[in-house]
């Protein structure tokens, strides 16, 4: 396949800015990938398509205020300081991208508070910056003072409700700067109705970087490097996902991210094995899946890795009948919008 082969035009009023209410009375695409059948349904409706002993395997990483606004030492002048992870938390040195960098080298220190300022020590690529904080718990300051680090195609100040609406309501640790957006759709009363069921949530832990946004540039799709993301799964989740597995159930897979966690690590046999560590995994057209079977995922950018590893499990024929459907009937795209489930 070619890279143009998921390539459309999506219209800016489809980009959805803000989440519906309740999370979970966003539309729902419901598409077999057997059959080629598609269901207009709301997300609520999931709860028709798990059974008792199925798994949902869920990211509960959590997204940190990554968006400092700071004033540079002596001179005041205003510094944005984008928060990419934490390199060392005993020496409280950071991976940061600062704006405009052509004013910020080694040696300032920028302010954001009383208690919380940096001091820029490395420079690593045009705007990006090694910093070391003068405090530990940064993660506690800046939840405080930080700004939700929105998604570029969301043309929108952050707002106070995005530190609530732009994280999953099971997200526990912290560690990303974009969401596991397919997550977002789950209430808490929902999760509730699923395992009355007798369904499972089963947690894993990926890291978004802000590497989920770059775009896909190279035609030769074995030629793009993804950037690592730190992952973890532990034996308790490994074996509830093989327990399902070997009683025949499903496996609901939330979110492209955790079906890469989930793919990086597996053994010949098609089971999970308990890990943790760094991924680049890459997943395009063709991949032969190993645990993902079933998939929750929202609709995508055109070209994006993210839409290249749902034409991998759904053929790339189907993932545009799929798109131009969901573009002619209004649903809503990208980190606030609607979502797919596939069968």
């Amino acid at each position: 396949m070619k890279l143009s082969d998921l390539n459309f035009t999506l219209p800016k009023n489809q980009i959805a800015k803000y989440p519906v209410s309740p999370r979970d009375k966003a539309k729902l695409l419901v598409v077999n990938k057997e059959t080629g059948e598609m269901e207009d349904k709301h997300f609520y409706d999931l709860i028709d398509y798990v059974n008792e002993g199925d798994v949902i395997v869920v990211n509960e990483t959590k997204v940190f205020q990554a968006r400092l606004i700071g004033k540079k030492e002596k001179t005041g002048a205003k510094i944005e300081v984008f928060l990419l992870r934490e390199l060392n938390k005993n020496d409280m040195i950071w991976d940061v991208i600062v704006e405009p960098a052509r004013k910020v080298r080694i040696g300032n220190k920028i302010y954001f508070s009383d208690n919380l300022w940096c001091e820029i020590i490395d420079n690593t690529t045009s705007r990006g910056r090694t910093v070391r904080f003068n405090q530990q718990n940064v993660f506690d300051a800046i939840e405080k003072i930080g700004l939700t680090p929105l998604p570029p195609y969301i043309k929108r100040d952050p707002e106070p409700s995005d530190k609530e609406n732009y994280q999953t309501v099971y997200a526990k640790v912290h560690g990303s700067v974009a969401a596991p957006t397919a997550g977002l759709h789950f209430t808490e009363k929902l999760i509730h109705k699923i395992e009355k069921k007798g369904v499972k949530f089963v947690p894993i832990i990926l890291h978004i970087g802000q590497g989920t946004f770059r775009p896909v540039e190279v035609e030769d799709l074995t030629k793009h490097r993804m950037d690592s993301e730190y992952f973890e799964i532990s034996p308790s989740s490994a074996e509830q996902i093989n327990e399902a597995i070997r009683n025949n159930k499903n496996v609901f897979v939330v979110g492209t991210s955790t079906c890469r966690a989930l793919e990086t690590s597996t053994t010949a046999e098609g089971f999970v094995k308990a890990n943790k560590g760094w991924t680049d995994k890459f997943i395009y057209p063709p991949y032969l899946f190993k645990v993902t079977k079933k998939l929750i995922t929202n609709f995508h950018q055109p070209e994006s890795s993210l839409i290249l590893l749902v034409a991998a499990l759904l053929g790339v024929d189907l993932t545009m009948k799929a798109y131009k459907k969901a573009l002619k009937d209004k649903y809503r795209f990208l980190s606030y919008g609607d979502a797919m489930l596939i069968l």
